[in-house]
Formats: C-alpha cells, sequence, structure tokens
C-alpha cells in the first residue's frame, strides 16, 4: 500500500512536472520579435498589449532604435526578428529587400516639428516665423538624431535645408549647424526627449506624434518644410543628406520625401505564423491602425503596396487590407 502511494505520489510529481515543461515550451515556442523605430515605441506598447489580451499564446518582444540601425542588425548582425517597422519606407526597400524580405507595406505618415519645454531659453516667444533666428542664438542648445541611424536625423537636416530655400535665406543650414555641436547628436530621436524634459537641451527635432504621445510643445513648420505633406515632395526632393552606406567608407544619399512608414515580414522569420497575425491586427482599421490614429500619426487606411504582385503575395489575410497605390 505505501509503495503504491508513493509511486502514485511520484507519477502525479512527474505529471506536474511534464506539463510544467509543455506549458513552458508551448510559451516559448510562440513568441513574436518586432524591431522598429523608436517613434514607433508608445503606439506599439499599447497595440502589443491590446494583442496579446486576444492571443494569450504569443508573447510579443520589441526591441527599438533608429530604423536604419535596426534593419542592419537583420541584415548585417543576422539577429533573429519576425516583423520590422521603419519610419522610413525606403529603409525596408534598401536594407532588406530582396534579401531579407519580399515585401513593403506602407502604414502611416508622420512630419517634423521642433519641440521644447517651458524650460527651453526662448519658450516664451518661438514661433513658426522666428524659430530660425532662436535656434542660432549662443547659449541656446539643440539638438537632432544621428542621421546615419535614424530617419529623423536625416530628415532634420533635410527641414533645415527646405528652411534655407523656402526662407530664400543664403547659408542658413550652415548658421544652423554651426550653433549645433556634435555632442547633441543622438543615436535615437527619443532619446532626445528626455533630454528636453531633465532641461539639459532646449530644443529638438522629432515627429509629430512623439511630441503629442510625450506631452512635449512643440512649433508645427509650413507644409513645405515639416516633411508631412506627399502633395509637396517635388519641393522636398531638393533636399539631400549623405549617410553611412552599408560597407564601412561607402555612402548613400537620402533624398527628401514626405514621411512614410513602412513594415515587413522578415524572410526567415522564427515565426511566422504568429508575425502574420500581429500583422493582421496591426494594419486593421479596428485594430493598430485605430491606436496610430488616436496618438497623433495619421495611418493610410487601407494601407498601401506599390503593385498587384505585392498584395497577391502577401501572407494570411493582409492582401484584404491594402490597397495598389504608388
Amino acid at each position: 500500500m505505501h509503495s503504491s502511494n508513493s509511486t502514485r505520489l511520484f507519477l502525479q510529481i512527474l505529471t506536474a512536472v511534464v506539463l510544467v515543461f509543455s506549458v513552458t515550451a508551448a510559451t516559448a515556442a510562440e513568441k513574436v520579435i518586432i524591431f522598429h523605430a523608436g517613434s514607433l515605441t508608445v503606439p506599439l506598447a499599447r497595440i502589443e498589449k491590446d494583442f496579446e489580451a486576444a492571443n494569450p499564446g504569443i508573447d510579443v518582444l520589441r526591441e527599438a532604435g533608429g530604423s536604419t540601425k535596426m534593419a542592419r542588425m537583420i541584415s548585417e548582425l543576422g539577429k533573429p526578428a519576425d516583423i520590422m517597422a521603419s519610419a522610413d519606407f525606403k529603409v525596408i526597400d534598401k536594407a532588406l529587400i530582396p534579401g531579407h524580405a519580399d515585401w513593403n507595406i506602407r502604414f502611416a505618415t508622420n512630419q517634423l516639428v521642433l519641440c521644447y519645454t517651458d524650460k527651453s531659453r526662448g519658450a516664451d516667444r518661438i514661433n513658426a516665423g522666428n524659430w530660425t533666428d532662436i535656434l542660432q542664438k549662443k547659449g541656446v542648445v539643440w539638438g537632432h538624431s544621428d542621421p546615419n541611424l535614424d530617419p529623423c536625423g536625416y530628415r532634420s537636416l533635410m527641414v533645415l535645408q527646405l528652411a534655407e530655400k523656402y526662407y530664400n535665406d543664403a547659408g542658413l543650414y550652415d548658421r544652423l549647424i554651426a550653433n549645433r555641436p556634435q555632442k547633441n547628436v543622438r543615436p535615437k530621436s527619443v532619446e532626445l526627449v528626455s533630454l528636453l524634459k531633465t532641461g539639459n537641451m532646449d530644443y529638438a527635432w522629432e515627429y509629430l506624434s512623439v511630441a503629442v504621445q510625450h506631452e512635449l510643445k512643440y512649433v508645427q513648420l509650413d507644409d513645405h518644410i515639416n516633411l508631412g505633406n506627399y502633395k509637396y515632395d517635388p519641393f522636398y526632393a531638393q533636399a539631400q543628406v549623405k549617410v553611412t552606406g552599408k560597407k564601412p567608407g561607402t555612402w548613400i544619399t537620402r533624398t527628401g520625401k514626405s514621411c512614410t512608414y513602412g513594415i515587413t515580414q522578415v524572410k526567415d522569420a522564427p515565426n511566422a505564423a504568429g508575425a502574420t497575425r500581429f500583422l493582421e491586427y496591426m494594419l486593421s482599421a479596428d485594430g493598430g491602425l485605430k491606436v496610430l490614429e488616436e496618438m497623433g500619426q495619421p495611418p493610410f487606411v487601407p494601407c498601401r503596396v506599390t503593385t498587384p504582385a505585392v498584395r497577391d503575395a502577401l501572407p494570411g489575410s493582409l492582401g484584404k487590407l491594402v490597397e495598389v497605390r504608388e
């Protein structure tokens, strides 16, 4: 009797251990890894929460940074990822297609604004008419993100180039940059938010959505300058910024274009089925796109792909969530 009780107890413990292991294994199998632009951090945190509530078997893991840097982690360092979301859809085209991704869905827009707080020097008088004067003043500390790692960085420089053309003020770009030491250039634009809030920086270039999400004050610029209106793409194309290429010592020229975000599923995604499921939620009008809208970032509803062939190649029901538009 005693021995059969021991055996039963042993079997119960063994069953419990096996159950724990199988549950852990199942959970471990259902991770979705997303690399994404820093400017998507706040909306994606909310989208992740909503998605996980509806899909309790899936654990979404996110890593944020400058879009160019995140894409290179996949293409050059071979880091495992299921999804890549970029603040500039061109980063996916240039860094991931065709080797690491087959398609690219454009899903949202943005524009650049000059952010500040009540503590910023000149906060009481800065506006869309005098911001260039204030950024040139001695003692005013302003910055932007690294153009080699983050689209917001090269877009910040484009805004300054476009301001020189729009205001017809020769040399304006050089004068502004002369008042921005290299130490004010940070790896990603979201890092600048904490510098503003702690009073260590007066002004920083950010996306409008980031300003709204972090409750920062901001100067909104004319559409000719802010990279927020695709109708001005011919004007934006006058701005050009050289950034480091894939190989050391090489360069790529980025040309001004309205801010358009792109997303893709990585070719050798560790969890392709889970990634597709997440994308179906994120790119639906009453799912992720609604969250973006609420957080100050206008989505494309429906999202966009360039050709019918791209639409037809999309996994799951993603083809139904996009339209074909140049």
